[in-house]
């Protein structure tokens, strides 16, 4: 699909006013979005072509696994990403199911981006498979929006065998909205002067901001499109849904004033697990708990960033989810001092009412680690932990990721009583890897400890506030003692 919109409908506007194009885009831009089609399943393909023109999913093979990506033949029957495998089964009981392998996403999402950036120097990447584009600066060096966009696409289609679709906007937002509409494989551009009657042919769903909740507000104001809300007075948006209200009017008309930012700082990274049989014993959780932090760990280090909180998410089997952060003094990226910090946080909850069906771990409030003076600890065997990770970093890029790792996480007897289950357990769910986010916080319902409570320390004494945001000093990320003590214990015998 290859389409411009609006042709042969015009609107005529005063210069300045509410959705032309100078008060929705005034610097001129020309943006595009470019969005990966069902990107996962894309990459697997190009390795099994056999996948090609059928119901095919990627996530765990677990039933309670998260479906990752699905082929739009999945789509067809209902099978959506986010759902849990066992509901897509049950839409498409011929659904093949491939287990990710999310080193190779990353490496393709690097060649994909470096296409952009062969085109402009303007790219700002949203996630491992989409980016915005502003190639206003690139017109004249390769032709018209439309001429761009066609040559990208038949590029990463020639070079990577990847399908792309495009949608192409003076703004954000609406170039969003366009390759959204021309999903999958396609071509969409929204010229400037069409963008406000583009937009009102819309439901009031397409806006940014509007979920379920809002939806149904509007629609008890008898408002269901978007030039329902347009039509509607800003004063009475602002007292229907506060400062939302101002922001859906504002994007009813096509203003989206953010441009195409090329760095985007990373505020969290982090991962989560579901479990295949919901777990009841602490030290399942606190094994998956080092799992997880391993992982984020490295991904830190990767990046040159440190962490100054850490946050838990826990998911119990009746869905309920609880998020608790401990705001740490100085920035870290060690894994033993996440999963220290990490599990005094779990246990800061006291008894759970019920097992636990999925659990994560984050590093937030993330900064540049260059430059940063290394705090030494008195501490000989805090120092080796960090010798020791930095040295897994370097076997990890020379033989791969299951190299080598903690003993504890191993099955059978070279774990400790438990784990192995943990492990086992873990590979038969859904393992999240975040991606970059744009905002620190976490999903699920966000909570802290009650003012006045008592969060253990890392260490396990009930040493540091319980809000989350502050602790003593010397106690930070400490590990428990037997953590402390395991890696010279257990050490890190091959895995595989």
């Amino acid at each position: 699909m290859d389409t411009v919109s609006g042709q042969g409908r015009t609107r005529a506007g005063v210069e300045g006013a509410p959705g032309t194009p100078s008060a929705r885009n005034p610097r001129g831009s020309v943006i595009m979005h470019v969005d990966m089609d069902a990107f996962y399943v894309s990459v697997e393909e190009l390795d099994d072509p056999s996948l090609k023109g059928h119901e095919v999913l990627v996530g765990g093979a677990s039933p309670r696994s998260v479906v990752l990506s699905a082929s739009y033949e999945a789509r067809a029957y209902g099978v959506r990403s986010a759902m849990p495998v066992g509901a897509a089964q049950r839409l498409c009981p011929q659904v093949r199911i491939v287990v990710p392998s999310m080193e190779k996403y990353r490496r393709m999402s690097a060649r994909v981006m470096a296409e952009f950036a062969r085109v402009t120097d303007l790219v700002e990447q949203v996630s491992v498979d989409e980016a915005f584009l502003d190639v206003g600066s690139a017109v004249r060096r390769l032709g018209e929006p439309l001429q761009i966009a066609r040559m990208l696409r038949e590029r990463i289609r020639t070079e990577l065998g990847l399908p792309a679709t495009v949608g192409i906007a003076d703004t954000k937002f609406v170039a969003k909205i366009a390759s959204t509409q021309a999903k999958p494989d396609g071509l969409l551009l929204i010229p400037s002067e069409h963008t406000v009657d583009f937009l009102h042919s819309l439901p009031v769903t397409a806006l940014w901001g509007v979920g379920e909740k809002t939806r149904q507000v509007l629609a008890r104001a008898g408002i269901s499109t978007v030039a329902q809300l347009a039509a509607t007075p800003i004063e009475t948006m602002r007292r229907m849904l506060g400062a939302t209200g101002e922001h859906v009017h504002r994007l009813s008309w096509g203003i989206d004033p953010r441009s195409v930012t090329p760095v985007r700082v990373e505020k969290s990274m982090g991962a989560e697990e579901t479990f295949a049989v919901d777990v009841a014993a602490d030290v399942r959780l606190e094994a998956e708990l080092l799992r997880l932090a391993h992982r984020t760990a490295a991904r830190l280090r990767a990046a040159g960033l440190q962490c100054r909180t850490v946050s838990i998410k826990v998911r119990y089997s009746d869905f309920t989810t609880l998020t608790r952060s401990h705001s740490l003094v100085e920035g870290i990226d060690s894994a033993a001092r996440l999963h220290a910090v990490s599990v005094a946080l779990l246990r800061a909850l006291g008894p759970r009412p019920l097992p636990v069906r999925l659990i994560g771990l984050r590093a937030e409030s993330l900064a540049d680690a260059t430059g940063v003076a290394e705090q030494l600890s008195i501490d000989r065997q805090e120092n080796n932990w960090r010798t020791a990770e930095r040295t897994l970093d370097d076997v990890h890029r020379r033989f791969g990721s299951t190299a080598v790792g903690p003993a504890r996480l191993l099955p059978g007897p070279a774990g400790r009583p438990g784990a192995g289950e943990s492990a086992a357990a873990a590979r038969g769910g859904a393992s999240t890897e975040g991606r970059p986010r744009s905002s620190g916080n976490s999903a699920g319902s966000r909570t802290t400890t009650s003012p006045g409570a008592r969060m253990p320390a890392p260490d396990g004494s009930p040493d540091a506030p319980g809000t989350g945001r502050e602790r003593r000093p010397g106690d930070a990320g400490t590990p428990p003692p037997q953590a402390r003590s395991g890696w010279g214990r257990e050490g890190y015998p091959r895995h595989r």
